[in-house]
C-alpha cells in the first residue's frame, strides 16, 4: 500500500478505550470543519469492531448534527441495540468536546441465499485514460483557495476518475448526473469489512454537490454554504476498494435550502455492491460580502 493509504486504513482502525467505547484520530482535508466520509467510515468500523465477524454489516443510517473539528480526534459510544437471531443492531455516537457531532444506526445480518435482482450498470466510459481528480486540481492549482491547495493537489488514498468533468471554479447549469470511477490507491488485504469502511469513507466525496449542478454553482463559490446533513449506505455484498467501481450519481430533488442525492456503486463486472443517498444543506448566505 502506498503510505497515504496506509494512513486512511490506520486512521479507520479505531483504538479501544473501554467496554463499547473507541478513539479515533482525524484527518484535515482543508475543509472548513471534520470530513464526512471519516466519521462515516470510522462509525462503521466502531459497530463491526462489537459484532460477532460471521455478521457482516448491510447497512447504516445516520445524521451529521454538529460541524467535526479536524484537529481533534473523535470518540465513539457504542450501544449494542439487539443482537437477534439473523441481524444485530448497533447505535454509534461520535463525540467531540463532550458533544455529539455524528449518530447513526447500523444493521448487520449473517449471508443468507435468497431472490436476487439489480438494476443495470450504465453504459459509460471505463477509467483506463481518464485523468484523476488531483491531476485536474494540479491544472488549476492557482485557483484553489490557500487553505485546500495542498490537500487537493497532493497525492490521495482514494483514486478518484471523473467520468462527468465539471469545471467547479466556471460552473454551468446540467443535468443533475455524475458519474465517477474510484479505487484505494493501493493493494488492500482481504478483509471484507475494512473494504467496507472505506467504502463508507469514498462515498461522502461527490454526492452532495451532484444536486448543485442544475443551477450552475460550486462550494467554491463564497456565496455558498454547503454541508452534509444525513446519509445513508446499503451494501449489498462484498466488494473490492482496490479494483475500480463506478459511483452512479443523480439528484432528484433540490428545495428549502436542501439537495437530495442518490447513488448506485457498481463494480467492473457490473454488480451492484451498494446503494447511497444523501441530503445536504445548500444554501445561498446572505453575509459572504
Amino acid at each position: 500500500m502506498s503510505q497515504v493509504l496506509d494512513d486512511l486504513v490506520a486512521l479507520l482502525s479505531l483504538e479501544p478505550i473501554e467496554e463499547n467505547l473507541f478513539r479515533g484520530l482525524s484527518q484535515d482535508l482543508g475543509f472548513r470543519q471534520l470530513f464526512g466520509g471519516q466519521v462515516l467510515g470510522q462509525c462503521v468500523s466502531a459497530a463491526s469492531q462489537t459484532v460477532e465477524e460471521a455478521r457482516h454489516v448491510h447497512s447504516m443510517h445516520g445524521y451529521f448534527l454538529r460541524p467535526g473539528d479536524a484537529s481533534l480526534p473523535v470518540v465513539y459510544q457504542v450501544e449494542r441495540v439487539r443482537d437477534g437471531g439473523s441481524f444485530s443492531t448497533r447505535r454509534v455516537t461520535a463525540i467531540q468536546k463532550g458533544q455529539p457531532i455524528f449518530t447513526c444506526a447500523a444493521s448487520f445480518q449473517f449471508d443468507e441465499q435468497g431472490f436476487s435482482h439489480q438494476l443495470p450498470m450504465p453504459d459509460v466510459p471505463g477509467p483506463e485514460g481518464l485523468p484523476t481528480e488531483t491531476e485536474l486540481a494540479r491544472q488549476v492549482a492557482q485557483l484553489i483557495p490557500e487553505r485546500m491547495r495542498e490537500r487537493m493537489t497532493s497525492d490521495k488514498p482514494i483514486e478518484i476518475r471523473p467520468v462527468t468533468r465539471i469545471n467547479p471554479f466556471a460552473p454551468q447549469p446540467c443535468e443533475p448526473v455524475k458519474h465517477v470511477w474510484f479505487r484505494a490507491a493501493g493493494p488492500l488485504p482481504a478483509e471484507p469489512q475494512l473494504h467496507k469502511f472505506l467504502l463508507a469513507y469514498a462515498s461522502d466525496f461527490n454526492l452532495l454537490t451532484t444536486s448543485m449542478l442544475p443551477h450552475g454553482v460550486s462550494v467554491f463559490q463564497k456565496f455558498m454554504q454547503v454541508a452534509s446533513l444525513d446519509h445513508a449506505l446499503w451494501f449489498h455484498g462484498d466488494l473490492r476498494m482496490d479494483d475500480w467501481l463506478l459511483y452512479s450519481m443523480d439528484s432528484p430533488w433540490a428545495g428549502n435550502a436542501r439537495g437530495f442525492s442518490r447513488a448506485s456503486i457498481f463494480n467492473r463486472a457490473g454488480q451492484l455492491v451498494a446503494s447511497v443517498s444523501q441530503e445536504g444543506l445548500v444554501r445561498l448566505r446572505e453575509d459572504w460580502k
